[in-house]
Order: C-alpha cells, then structure tokens, then sequence
C-alpha cells in the first residue's frame, strides 16, 4: 500500500509528563517526534493528538507539545484511542483513512489503537522510530504482533519521503532540512 498524502493523518498518542521519563528510548522519541509533527505539518497533513488521563499523567511534554501548538487534545480513559468517541468523531471528520501512529506505549495504547483502527477499516502505518514502551521487549513483541497483523511498519525519515513523494520545492527543502 502506498501512503498518500492526501489520505493521510497522524495521530500523536499520549507523549504525557509523568509517564515518559520512565519510556526506553525516551530521548530518541524526544529527538524524531518533534521532527515527525513538523514534518507532517509541513505536508499538510492534519494531525491528531491524545492524552490518557490527564489528571494521573500529567500534559504532552513540553518538546512535543511547542510543535502542537493550536492543536486540540482528546483525553481518553481508554487504552484504545478507538473507544474514545471523540478521537473516532475527529477521525471521521478527517476524512481520512491512513493512520500515522507514534506514541506510548507501544504494547498497550498503540497497540490496541492500530488493532481497533483495522478493525475499523482503517490503515494503520506505524513510525517504529516514534513508538516505545518502558521495557524494550514489550516494544519488540508489540511490533511483531502489529507485523502479524498486516499493520504497515515504517520510520519517520521514509513516511515523509514517501508522501513527499518528489524532490525540489519549498517542502522537499523544509523536510530535508529536518531530517539532516
């Protein structure tokens, strides 16, 4: 499947304060997801954030949250973004049906989420180098059962590339730059 531009949205899950510091990998999410948002803001892709629990988990961190700016958030209860009536009226509403996913973590709202998404007749694509969970292995299981399931794996330099699709022009410039 080819993920397009035009029917693509990304969809930010739960980056919170008192959560992500305990993330593995926390520092390189802290570096490609800023990229990530401002990439897909740059194509023109519509972009869609949630927050678990905002009460225990504090807001989107700060270096996530600067490239959100005038973006609002979905509070959910749900581990699945998909059981949030709000998140699935945005979605809707979006008029898309390629769903870019980065989040935490990765074995338990991602997954749940890109399961939920398929099952809704959507394409989830997830960004592997924007998605993690505390432990490594939960993260590795997480990813293979996506893989079982059909789900589209990729990384953030190649999904902006790929819905670039052509170099030259002020957009090729502003994604090569963030990806140098």
């Amino acid at each position: 499947m080819r993920i397009l531009q035009d029917k693509a949205v990304l969809v930010v899950i739960d980056f919170q304060e008192r959560i992500f510091p305990a993330i593995n990998e926390h520092e390189m999410l802290k570096r490609n997801v800023p990229l990530l948002i401002e990439g897909m803001k740059a194509l023109g892709v519509p972009v869609i954030v949630t927050e678990q629990y905002v009460k225990g988990l504090g807001p989107t961190i700060a270096e996530i949250a600067e490239k959100l700016e005038g973006i609002a958030r979905i509070e959910k209860a749900s581990f699945s973004c998909c059981d949030e009536p709000g998140f699935m009226m945005e979605l809707a509403s979006s008029g898309k049906d390629q769903v870019i996913i980065t989040g935490i973590e990765s074995h338990v709202c991602v997954l749940q989420t890109v399961i939920d998404l398929q099952q809704n007749g959507y394409h989830p694509v997830v960004v592997e180098d924007c998605i993690s969970s505390r432990k490594p292995n939960d993260k590795k299981i997480a990813i293979e059962r996506m893989r079982k399931e059909g789900v589209t794996i990729t990384t953030y330099e190649a999904i902006l590339f790929e819905l670039l699709r052509y170099s030259g022009g002020e957009t090729f410039k502003a994604i090569s730059r963030l990806v140098k």
